[in-house]
């Protein structure tokens, strides 16, 4: 099984990438590290980055385990992991075949943060927001590009198209052919 982890800033696209690449590509499941509650996660990511950004914070053993249970399973050709960390976490780096980082601009990642999660909120509420994303958030991102942008084996620009950032991938994992 080719184990494939997309990453992104939050709302960079990666969740919609994953999910369009299972439904393409026959025998493909997905992980999600949002569906996962981990030890040492961090909750101030202004304080973490100012710590000097360990991504060995989190203990990913949930993850690893599913990522075995699937390996052993011999049912699937991909395993596409909605992550963001690349090979920056050392529980998870050795199971990785690729790392595809979606580098989607920060305004557009932002645009599409306020326009999913704050449908409901006030102006007032939006505000807040955007100050904390000025204030605190932002580092946490620049980090991410620094890090895991760099660290990863393919850059994708994430002011594409879903469509196209998803044949894209497709492109990557089968070496150029077409599954």
């Amino acid at each position: 099984m080719k184990i494939i982890a997309i990453a992104a800033v939050t709302a960079g696209g990666k969740t919609s990438a994953v999910k369009s690449l299972v439904e393409k590509i026959p025998n493909s499941t997905s992980l999600h590290f949002d569906d996962y509650s981990f030890e040492g996660e961090v909750e101030d990511f202004y304080q973490w980055v100012k710590a000097g950004a360990d991504y060995n914070v989190w203990n990913l053993t949930p993850l690893k385990k599913d990522i075995e249970k699937l390996i052993s399973s011999n049912k699937y050709d991909y395993l596409f992991l909605d992550y963001p960390f690349a090979y920056k976490n050392d529980i998870i780096k050795d199971y990785l075949d690729c790392a595809i980082f979606i580098d989607t601009p920060l305004d557009i990642a932002l645009a599409r943060r306020v326009l999913r999660d704050m449908k409901e909120a006030s102006s007032e509420e939006i505000l807040c927001e955007l100050e904390n994303y000025i204030k605190y958030e932002r580092v946490a991102y620049l980090q991410m590009l620094k890090d895991i942008l760099s660290s990863s084996d393919y850059v994708i620009d994430g002011s594409k198209d879903l469509e196209t950032i998803v044949e894209e991938i497709i492109c990557i994992a089968a070496k150029g052919k077409k599954l």
